[in-house]
């Protein structure tokens, strides 16, 4: 793991001092990205440049980290013993006739970062709003338009209705009763990351189950475009 990191930093330092001078964003000038493109896919490096392809494609965009995401950061911590990261953006996609390249990616806004393996091919993520997870003991959270399941270490999983409530500074509640269970999932836009397989997540979230409350991380489903 450590070479593997280890490659993927040597080749995009250039690209790595660059990004650490770029100013953040405030509040106040933040760009909306409402009708960007979302897309999944595999990060790399190559001469000091970030690539991007989409999952199961051969295109190769050349990343510039438009909504200061921290995009290259995230990848280096979570590159396979290849040197490659999984990641879910959303930007604009340019194509272009550019050398080594079949476009430009300007990304906007990073929902995770992790490890490649199996994350191109989740059968989950087309039909889900959220999903949310954590661990000690470990649980997870689906929910879609039908409902939200939710699966706990040593528990039957629980399929119920739930209802969504909206609070300021972009953070929202699930909250469902049944079967004699009061079940809440909260949710807030803060970076997290998986103290178990490293993931890098973009919202941070809160189960609790009959007031007993465990932590973890989540991110938007393809149903969602916040």
């Amino acid at each position: 793991m450590f070479a593997a990191r280890s490659v993927l930093m040597f080749a995009l330092l250039p690209l790595f001092a660059g990004c650490q001078l770029l100013p953040s964003q405030s509040a106040d000038n933040k760009v909306s990205t409402a009708g960007m493109i979302r897309m999944q896919g595999i990060l790399s490096g190559d001469s000091g440049k970030l690539y991007f392809s989409p999952c199961n494609e051969q295109r190769r965009y050349a990343v510039t980290d438009k909504g200061n995401t921290g995009i290259l950061q995230e990848a280096a911590s979570v590159v396979d013993k290849n040197g490659m990261a999984f990641a879910d953006v959303r930007g604009n996609f340019v194509a272009s006739k550019a050398q080594g390249s079949d476009g430009q990616a300007d990304v906007f806004q990073l929902y995770r970062a992790e490890r490649p393996s199996g994350a191109c091919e989740d059968p989950n993520f087309k039909r889900l709003t959220i999903h949310a997870g954590g661990n000690g003991p470990k649980w997870s959270l689906n929910a879609s338009g039908k409902g939200l399941v939710l699966e706990r270490q040593g528990m039957e999983p629980f399929a119920v209705p739930y209802m969504e409530e909206q609070m300021p500074e972009g953070r929202f509640n699930l909250i469902t009763d049944a079967n004699d269970q009061h079940v809440e999932l909260y949710v807030a836009p803060q970076r997290c990351v998986d103290p178990v397989n490293g993931s890098v997540q973009h919202l941070t979230a809160e189960l609790r189950v009959n007031g007993q409350v465990q932590r973890g991380c989540a991110y938007f489903g393809a149903m969602r475009n916040d």
